[in-house]
């Protein structure tokens, strides 16, 4: 019994001897500072197709720069029609050097079309606009490897309703590139 009351008396010492009666560490409370991603871009290039491809790790994928053309995807159509309208060819042109000095760069055009005519008169429509932008991307410098044009008709509308708002926004042409 007496072995009993010593080992006990030995545990009680031992934890009380590891207890600590150090102050509390105070924890000093920061905010992060936000990380502005600003172009290191000295030069005078206005195309928007240089690709941030190498160690400048601050510029942007000039893909995804809302301050660059290439951040705009869509040709807009008119109703029942499928060639590029004039405000569109500077975009389409700038796609096609941006894919002629990338190489390995791919993009699907998806071609769209308003809910009016019937199915299958959409998907055709859908794909003479995807082809559209594909011949004028291949004719100003993108190779047919790295381009696919393919129809979504009326399946994929971006706006609802059936008002002329709603049949401009979905009569269009999206532009999509690999990985995306």
């Amino acid at each position: 019994m007496m072995k009993k009351a010593l080992l006990s008396l030995v545990i009680v010492n031992l934890l009380a001897a590891c207890s600590s009666t150090k102050e509390p560490v105070k924890v000093e409370q920061k905010t992060a500072e936000p990380v502005s991603q600003t172009s290191t871009n000295t030069g005078a290039d206005t195309s928007g197709t240089q690709q941030n491809m190498g160690g400048d790790a601050n510029r942007l994928d000039p893909l995804k720069d809302p301050n660059n053309q290439l951040s705009k995807r869509n040709v807009y159509f008119d109703y029942d029609k499928y060639d590029i309208k004039s405000e569109y060819k500077s975009l389409v042109e700038a796609h096609a050097r941006f894919l002629a000095q990338n190489p390995s760069r791919t993009v699907r055009i998806e071609g769209n079309a308003d809910e009016r005519g019937s199915r299958e008169y959409n998907l055709a429509l859908g794909q003479k606009r995807a082809e559209a932008v594909r011949k004028a991307l291949a004719a100003t410098g993108a190779s047919d490897r790295q381009v696919e044009a393919v129809s979504n008709g009326e399946e994929k509308p971006r706006a609802t309703g059936s008002d002329e708002s709603a049949y401009t926004e979905n009569r269009r042409a999206d532009l999509f590139y690999n990985g995306e």
